[in-house]
């Protein structure tokens, strides 16, 4: 009689679960419907009844991204031409005629040539403008517009006209099949020791870093410097594939745990490695994230590699493509990932954003907790992957990061490049006349892109007033906005100055000219490369003692 009775009280238990489920998936499906037809009734009363033309695909790709920005910076609406976009920069390869450019209200500028593809060969240079495209002027084009316009079929010819110095130039020039190398720069430093930078996890990303590495042992490397840093990321199984070229066959490299079941699981490695006793060197800095941090966590957890640098970004979410219809898709965060020692090193919490400010609470605010590699170590969650040997640097502030996000730091360079016509060669080229003192007297007297918050808002003030007998006193204001300005910039003169050699190195030497130029005069490859001469001093790091 007992049992019949715990049955019944089982069954009646099961029963009032399966209605409340049952309720509870109506009750947000309905919820769910009710805000879509809310949205679709407004939107049928504005199209028809407000008062100037509204541009349908244009009103809902805003409100659906105002939406999406909300959750998390990798959750994203893309439209068709966004979904292309986004294949070729996965693929790392499309019909264009290899270039990387600015979009303006004057046409595309360039800001970097790549080597050998037909932008090059036709003789085009960086901030050269493009202003029209087959006889068409491409003036106060939307972006959307304009990234259109060097892409197409390989082999098809156009012509455009570009501005350079203040001359109008017309070519006519053929597009390529463009492939950007992940692995732009595969080079020994000395007798035995190697270089490989990656700068994007893409499709090809193993493929190209085992042939660097083979290439390089066959130079005869016994020692490696891998260099990750500024790599945003990219593929997961290119990471997974990479870290298990120096890992163990069967080895763990990453979890992610999700909301559903089957997007939760266990990566691990499925190869024979490549090798499993060179000595290796992983840097990364403050923009090392995602597929960099999963590979440096990897290799720092196994204590395969000394990790040397600043503390990487802190991204450890995972984001899947979702087909919506016609022909767009959402890409949104399904998961976090945890690496071997069980670290998730996810610094921003975007899910208890403070409603009021927006402002995002960091992981660390609320206690760090510590793991062991596979040798004892202790290493840490909630931001990052933190080096073994960090450089330091100074920290930059926001002043800098507003500067970085200007075009003031290229648009120097493209001075300095104009001002030095005869240099030719790597040697040539000393920063004698381009140092951060030049860069700051450019900044006051002829940069105009470089304009603080506070600036901004004083002008506007100025303007509003209409009071011209307070001209003086507002330059006087002004020169002092400007003064503080260089006051803060300069706490990161370290910072600002490699970014002005590598932008005016790639302008005469193209993206090889900086990496060949690091490899002498860098100075986190040459501690790196000095560590890895020490075998003392290398053992000891991974061994923890």
């Amino acid at each position: 009689m007992k049992i019949l009775n715990l049955k019944n009280k089982t069954l009646i238990l099961l029963v009032v679960a399966t209605i409340f489920l049952t309720y509870s998936f109506k009750s947000k499906f309905f919820e769910v419907a009710k805000q879509i037809e809310i949205y679709n009734t407004l939107f049928k009363e504005l199209n028809m009844h407000y008062v100037a033309e509204i541009n349908p695909a244009e009103f809902t790709n805003k409100a659906i991204k105002n939406t999406l920005k909300d959750l998390d910076p990798y959750t994203r609406f893309y439209t068709e031409q966004d979904v292309e976009t986004a294949k070729i920069r996965r693929a790392g390869a499309y019909g264009g005629i290899g270039v990387a450019v600015h979009y303006t209200k004057k046409g595309i500028e360039i800001s970097e040539i790549y080597k050998g593809f037909s932008a090059d060969k036709a003789g085009l240079k960086v901030g050269d403008i493009i202003v029209s495209i087959d006889n068409q002027s491409i003036e106060n084009m939307e972006r959307a517009q304009l990234s259109t316009f060097l892409k197409g079929t390989p082999n098809s010819r156009f012509s455009i006209e570009f501005q350079r110095q203040g001359n109008l130039v017309k070519k006519m020039i053929t597009r390529d099949k463009v492939v950007i190398n992940p692995v732009p720069f595969a080079e020994m430093i000395d007798e035995e020791t190697g270089y490989i930078a990656l700068t994007r996890f893409s499709e090809k990303a193993s493929f190209e870093v085992k042939k660097a590495f083979r290439k390089l042992k066959e130079e005869g490397m016994t020692k490696l410097v891998f260099d990750l840093r500024s790599n945003p990321g990219g593929s997961l199984i290119e990471s997974i594939k990479i870290s298990n070229f120096f890992l163990p066959k069967g080895k763990k490299i990453v979890s992610t745990k999700a909301k559903i079941k089957k997007w939760s699981n266990t990566y691990t490695t499925k190869n024979t490695p490549l090798d499993l006793e060179i000595p290796i060197v992983v840097l990364v800095n403050e923009r090392s994230a995602s597929a960099s941090e999963i590979v440096s966590g990897s290799l720092q957890d196994y204590d395969r590699a000394v990790i040397m640098g600043k503390r990487s970004f802190g991204k450890g979410l995972v984001q899947r493509y979702r087909k919506l219809m016609y022909g767009t898709q959402l890409k949104l965060t399904i998961s976090k990932y945890y690496t071997p020692s069980g670290r998730c090193i996810q610094e921003l919490d975007y899910e208890n954003r403070d409603a009021k400010t927006g402002k995002v609470p960091k992981f660390s605010d609320s206690g760090i907790n510590a793991f062991k590699t596979a040798n004892g170590r202790t290493v840490y969650d909630g931001g990052g992957v933190s080096p073994d040997v960090e450089i330091s640097t100074s920290k930059s502030n926001e002043i800098t990061d507003q500067l970085i996000k200007s075009k003031a730091i290229f648009n120097f360079a493209k001075r300095y490049f104009y001002k030095n016509p005869t240099i030719k060669k790597l040697p040539d080229l000393n920063f004698k006349n381009a140092n951060f003192n030049d860069f700051t007297v450019y900044l006051k007297k002829t940069d105009t892109t470089f304009v603080t918050a506070k600036e901004s808002l004083f002008k506007k003030a100025f303007l509003a007033s209409q009071e011209n007998n307070i001209l003086r006193e507002y330059n006087t204001i002004k020169e002092k906005l400007a003064e503080d300005k260089i006051a803060e910039i300069s706490k990161n003169k370290d910072l600002i100055s490699v970014l002005i050699k590598a932008e005016i190195l790639q302008i005469f030497f193209y993206k090889e000219g900086v990496y060949r130029y690091n490899l002498k005069n860098d100075k986190t490859i040459s501690k790196a490369t000095i560590l890895l001469k020490n075998e003392d001093k290398y053992s000891k790091i991974l061994s923890g003692n």
